[in-house]
């Protein structure tokens, strides 16, 4: 279960640093390295991704297969893991919170 947070972890800093105006190559190449040997890729998977994010910088434009990657990553992941890593609480444990909450009291 800590190798899944910190993958999801990995995971997240990757879609936050793509989806910033700054999109930085180091922090991209940082994500999908660790996130390789996180998962324990074999020698020909870190050397495929390392091809595509040398691509990626010649391109200036995110290849698919890096954005493929990662996605199956998070998609293998247990939701616990991915809940853990994002800050997200269990709903079962908010929704006691709420239980007080009555319409006519808004």
């Amino acid at each position: 279960m800590g190798g899944e947070i910190y993958q999801a972890q990995v995971i997240r800093n990757f879609f936050d640093t793509i989806t910033v105006t700054d999109r930085n190559l180091t922090r991209i190449y940082m994500c999908v390295m660790s996130l390789a040997k996180l998962r324990m890729e074999p020698p020909e998977k870190m050397a495929s991704l390392l091809d595509q994010l040398k691509k990626s910088k010649l391109h200036k434009e995110l290849s698919v297969d890096i954005i493929d990657f990662v996605c199956d990553a998070a998609n293998e992941l247990e939701l616990n893991a991915v809940q853990t890593a994002f800050g997200v609480k269990d709903i079962k444990e908010v929704a006691q919170d709420f239980s007080g909450i009555s319409l006519d009291s808004l």
